[in-house]
């Protein structure tokens, strides 16, 4: 590969919109490859503005990263990701984005009545909370559908 083809850290800050620490972080996940030039400065493929991009589309449907490192993890020799393999990732996220649209849904057309989470201020709610029962079933948002009680997913 030509010195050409290779990418400073600024570069790949400016075309693919990430912050300079994440891609570090990511580097430190596994999920990056980098090379150094003599002097130790990071050196980036071209290839890897279509890795980010894959990153932030899955990240954006709510997929972990410990999930995206998986499903890189499973392409041949850790190679950037083409079509077909986000034809194919994609179909298998599908369920889990219509799972995610039924229970916003769901969040969306209750929120008029009650946002459905057992907190103190809903203690004594005479609707759907009477005597905090809900506490009972643990803590967060009970009532809400469970994709929606889920702890966020991680950063960056």
């Amino acid at each position: 590969m030509d010195a050409t083809d290779l990418l400073t850290i600024g570069e790949v800050v400016r075309r693919s919109g990430f912050p300079a620490s994440a891609l570090r972080y990511y580097e430190r996940e596994g999920l990056l490859r980098t090379t150094r030039t003599s002097g130790g400065q990071r050196r980036y493929e071209r290839s890897v503005l279509r890795r980010l991009a894959f990153i932030r589309a899955a990240r954006t449907i709510g997929v972990g990263l410990e999930e995206v490192r998986e499903a890189l993890d499973r392409l041949p020799e850790g190679r950037t990701p083409n079509r077909a393999d986000w034809t194919r990732l994609s179909k298998a996220w599908r369920g889990r984005l219509d799972e995610q649209i039924d229970a916003l849904k769901a969040m969306r057309d209750g929120l008029d009545s009650c946002i459905g989470c057992g907190c103190l201020s809903l203690q004594r709610c005479k609707l759907s909370n009477p005597e905090d029962w809900i506490a009972s079933r643990g803590p967060g948002a009970q009532i809400f559908p469970p994709l929606l009680r889920r702890a966020p997913v991680d950063s960056p």
